[in-house]
């Protein structure tokens, strides 16, 4: 080989190495520019319904602590109205910029299962950011219903189609969608009668208007405390260990499992790295000992779900619900 073709090849090689370290190069400054996601300085957390309860309340401790831990103004903005769907539409209008986000909870995914008209997509609208907890809800009945199991209640629906009436928070409701994939799952049928929310269906299965509800701990446990109300069961696939005296309803009706959630979205189409840095503050915010115990109030346990594990979540949940909505028929007119 002549010294002119050696330094030909040399200089070619060098020339194919630098290419090859630029590309490398390339390909790792976007993982580091991700590292230095930035959150902004004013943060607006819509919750979309009334204060003081669970999913305000949840909100309010959240907002407070990313505002310490983050050198940020979080403030709740409560925009309550169609079984949450007001303020669901106004996040997923938002600018994706991480300065709007949406704290709500399961009746996302089953009001949107029925709703034929939202102007959203639940899986599509949103970048779930973070799961805060997730928890069963309780089966109950009066305290001078003949029910005594969940057994009894099963075996009397199945003896006369229909007559047994269940109360709920509204059509799309997480009650209503529970309790329609109990009748589904047992193979019997009941009479749903909607309220405009579950204080007033608990208030009418106490006077024997409606015989039995599904709705969350807190809705419940005061008026079993009180003896006026009477737990059947669980809705976790396993017993609670904040009530392990209670049965879950699976342990009679084998397979059913319909468990509250809550969480944080963003608009689609916020960064990942905005999305991430979220979900890595409010995982250890919620790991505290006073978020625990805010969660144990409400039956709940806090999540640790990463942002894609949340979005895998919240599309299964979305399918299921759907399917239920298919199934049982129902539709909000």
């Amino acid at each position: 080989m002549t010294p002119q073709r050696f330094r030909l090849r040399t200089l070619a090689f060098g020339l194919s190495t630098l290419s090859t370290v630029a590309l490398a190069l390339a390909g790792a400054m976007p993982a580091a520019h991700a590292a230095d996601a930035t959150i902004p300085k004013n943060i607006r957390v819509v919750v979309p319904f009334p204060p003081s309860g669970s999913n305000d309340v949840f909100a309010r401790l959240v907002s407070d602590r990313l505002s310490k831990k983050l050198g940020v103004t979080a403030i709740v903005d409560n925009k309550p109205g169609a079984g949450g769907a007001i303020g669901a539409e106004f996040v997923a209008r938002s600018a994706p910029d991480g300065a709007t986000l949406l704290i709500t909870s399961s009746t996302l995914t089953a009001n949107a299962a029925v709703q034929p008209k939202t102007t959203y997509d639940v899986n599509k609208s949103f970048a779930p950011v973070a799961m805060l907890a997730s928890g069963p809800m309780v089966l109950a009945v009066s305290d001078k219903s003949p029910y005594k199991t969940v057994a009894d209640l099963v075996a009397a629906a199945k003896k006369d189609k229909g007559a047994i009436n269940y109360g709920s928070a509204g059509i799309g409701s997480i009650n209503q969608m529970s309790s329609e994939l109990l009748a589904g799952d047992a193979g019997i049928e009941f009479t749903h009668v909607p309220y405009k929310g579950i204080s007033n269906a608990l208030t009418d299965l106490i006077a024997g208007q409606v015989q039995f509800v599904i709705a969350s701990f807190p809705s419940v446990a005061s008026q079993v405390k009180g003896g006026k109300v009477r737990a059947l069961g669980v809705t976790s696939p396993t017993r609670s260990r904040f009530a392990p005296q209670w049965p879950a309803v699976a342990e009679t009706v084998p397979n059913y499992s319909a468990e509250l959630w809550w969480g944080v979205f963003a608009p689609a189409g916020t960064p990942q790295a905005v999305v991430d840095k979220l979900n890595a503050e409010i995982r250890a915010i919620i790991a505290t000992p006073e978020m625990r115990e805010t969660f144990a109030r409400e039956g709940a346990e806090p999540s640790a779900l990463t942002a894609a594990q949340f979005a895998d979540h919240i599309r299964r949940d979305s399918a299921r619900w759907k399917q239920v909505a298919q199934a049982r028929h129902i539709t909000a007119e």
